[in-house]
Parts: C-alpha cells; structure tokens; sequence
C-alpha cells in the first residue's frame, strides 16, 4: 500500500477545526514525526494552553497574527502579520525539515482575498515535499483547496456553550 503525504483540511462553522489538527500533530509527534505550528490569526502573546504544551514537547511553534480579523484595531497590520507569517509557512513546508506542517486558521487569508486560492494550491503542489503532511484549519475553505486536499472534514456546530448558555471561553477547552 502507498504511503506520501497528505493535504488536510479542517474546516465549517463549528468547533474543533484547530483540535483535530493538534491531536493529528500530537500523534505524529508521539511518532518522532518532526511538526511544525503556525498560527495566522492567533496572538503569540496570548499564551494557550497548547502553546505551553508545544513548548514542553518541543514542537516548533508560530502565533504570528495579533488576534480575530473580527476584532481587529488595524486590519491592515492584521493582513501584514498574516502574509509575513504565509512567508515563514513557504519557508517551513519547502525546507524538508518538517514531517508535517500545520497552518492554523490559514483558510481565512484566502476567504478575506489576502492571499488567491489559485496560487496557493499552485505553490503547496509545486513546492510540498512528497512526504509532508499539510494540516490547514478554518471556516470557509474555498473550492479549490477543498478539491486539493486528500482528506477535509468540515465540523458544524451543533450545541455550543457560548451560543445557547453565554458562557465564556473555558480554560483548557478554548485556550
């Protein structure tokens, strides 16, 4: 049986998009698969739980953007920190370092047209190394990176303590 890298995408309305693809990363690690994280819209210095985890485990770890495009104070400043951090994910899936990358929150660049969907699936063929595993999370995955991909998995919100109960984010479950 064939064995080469995957393209994943994790995408829809509901929670857990960013979860599947750390439990995919966290067992590939578990495999002494080398993994990379680079989140695209999350605040570095908002120190998550799963940052702290990486740190411990040695997973290489990137949160590059400066928080939710929807709350953003500059939106500009948003986009630019989102493309540097594009650049650093070229850079980490064409290197052959890695095992598997995992571009957190990435469908989001192509859905806001910061980045064309068209040269992105072009790039990611052209310059993925056979063996690498790509992880991409986000709502609204575009068409052709949804046709791309060898494995997506769309969640949709069923229940959600937050809608039905106001409740806040929950430590160790959100963050």
């Amino acid at each position: 049986m064939q064995t080469r890298g995957l393209v994943i995408v994790n995408t829809g309305d509901g929670k857990g998009k960013t979860t599947a693809a750390l439990g995919i990363a966290l067992r590939a690690w578990g495999h002494d698969m080398r993994v990379c994280v680079i989140q695209f819209l999350k605040n570095g210095k908002l120190r998550s739980g799963e940052s702290r985890a990486a740190e411990k485990l040695g997973i290489e770890w990137h949160a590059l953007g400066d928080g939710y495009t929807w709350s953003s104070r500059d939106i500009e400043e948003s986009r630019s920190k989102a493309l540097i951090a594009w650049r650093i994910a070229q850079e980490a899936i064409a290197s052959g370092r890695y095992d598997m990358v995992v571009l957190d929150e990435f469908t989001h660049l192509l859905h806001l047209g910061w980045l064309e969907t068209g040269e992105v699936v072009a790039w990611l063929r052209d310059h993925k190394p056979p063996h690498l595993h790509v992880v991409i999370t986000g709502r609204h995955a575009p068409e052709d990176l949804v046709e791309m991909a060898d494995l997506v998995t769309e969640m949709r919100e069923v229940k959600h303590p937050y809608t039905q109960q106001k409740l806040a984010a929950q430590l160790g479950i959100e963050y």
